[in-house]
């Protein structure tokens, strides 16, 4: 496959292309298509492909500077780019796909955007990590799978190529698997429910699947009483959401220095920036990104030496760096004042899409319930000082790489 440049000027020009139409994808909440066709000429919906289909290995700490640069331009179309990202990153580490159907989705990929997205969460039910079996049900006939079923928060609903549905058998120990559907199968219907605050051109609408009948080969299920219990997120490629909603808030930052600079108040008759209340905000603004940045580039490169206590981490540093990203827009727009939520500027879209990172998996909660029995579990036995410490439990994480919100 071509080359991909992932050079610093690279990524600082698809910043600058996606942020010329994001605002008019927040606005009308269309699938944003024009951002969609940058990102794939850039080849960067081509990341993840694994070396042995001609692919070319994404790093942790690439992961994290593609995904900040997209998010700066705009977020919705870095999040549709991620859940692709995903898939074939998975691809790569664990191959489950039919090998004939997955190299026909690498021919496409050459020649248009070619989108895929894990379709997890259910309206009634919530999100697979927080247990429980699914609604969505596959059913075998003589001609393949009957696949039925509600799904909600859908990223990529409406140009998706391929649904990758999370679906179970009617069996006494029912068999799940991710169903692959074809988005050209008949028996689809995406509903447009995702009327949100932020991120509105994600296109993470709900989607109805009624008697779609899928191939044989793309429904393997494995009987639910042997799966392991859902901890999906402690992989590298999941540090690409919380890097997306760090780019946010620099983009965030690149309004609040321009504002600073153009602002003149007749009553101070020189630019605000020149204050040292406004340079006092501008230290603040940095100094919470520099640090979302420190924790993801370093926990990225422990990923990539193949660190075994990186998996484990990534829960903490998604909830910091998710504070750090909001706590900057807050404070460009607490400094600004009112011209901050006006929309002729973009501060305020910022401001809403950035409080998009909180309920990406694993939520706070989760993130802090998981970080506080592992650490618990780290003190030695009363009885025997020197004893080694209890093993914590598997962090529950969440995969963010199958599911967004």
């Amino acid at each position: 496959m071509p080359k991909i440049d992932l050079s610093d000027a690279a990524l600082t020009r698809i910043t600058a292309t996606l942020a010329q139409t994001a605002e008019e994808h927040d606005r009308t909440a269309a699938f944003p298509w024009a951002g969609l066709s940058a990102v794939h000429e850039a080849g960067l919906l081509r990341l993840g492909i694994g070396t042995r289909y001609g692919g070319e290995e994404l790093t942790a700490v690439d992961g994290v500077r593609v995904f900040e640069a997209l998010g700066e331009g705009d977020p919705s179309v870095a999040l549709i780019t991620a859940m692709t990202v995903f898939q074939h990153a998975h691809q790569a580490r664990a191959p489950w796909w039919p090998e004939a159907l997955y190299r026909r989705v690498l021919t496409e990929s050459t020649d248009r955007p070619t989108l895929l997205n894990a379709i997890r969460a259910e309206p009634e039910w919530g999100a697979p990590a927080r247990g429980g079996l699914p609604a969505t049900t596959i059913t075998q006939t003589a001609d393949g799978w009957l696949l039925n079923g509600h799904k909600g928060f859908a990223t990529g609903s409406e140009g998706l190529a391929y649904h990758l549905v999370w679906a179970a058998t009617s069996d006494d120990d029912p068999l799940l698997a991710h169903a692959i559907v074809p988005a050209d199968s008949p028996g689809i219907r995406v509903e447009r429910t995702w009327d949100h605050l932020g991120m509105r051109a994600s296109s993470t609408h709900d989607v109805i699947y009624t008697d779609v009948l899928i191939a044989s080969e793309n429904f393997v299920g494995t009987p639910h009483s042997q799966l392991p219990r859902e901890f999906a997120a402690g992989n590298s490629v999941s540090l690409a959401i919380s890097a997306l909603y760090v780019g946010v808030a620099r983009a965030a930052q690149r309004f609040f220095t321009t504002f600073a600079h153009d602002r003149v108040p007749t009553s101070l008759g020189r630019p605000i920036a020149t204050t040292e209340r406004i340079q006092t905000v501008a230290g603040e603004i940095e100094a919470q990104l520099v640090g979302a940045e420190e924790i993801l580039f370093g926990l990225a490169a422990r990923f990539d030496a193949g660190d075994p206590s990186a998996p484990q981490r990534a829960g903490v540093a998604k909830l910091l760096t998710s504070r750090a990203a909001i706590s900057a827009v807050q404070a460009a727009v607490a400094a600004i004042g009112n011209p901050a939520l006006t929309r002729h500027h973009p501060l305020e879209r910022h401001l809403r899409d950035v409080y998009g990172a909180r309920p990406h998996p694993p939520q706070d909660d989760a993130a802090l319930l998981n970080a506080g029995r592992a650490a618990l579990a780290r003190r030695p036995r009363p009885s025997d000082p020197t004893a080694a410490p209890d093993t914590p439990d598997t962090p529950d994480t969440t995969d963010t790489a199958g599911e967004s919100r």
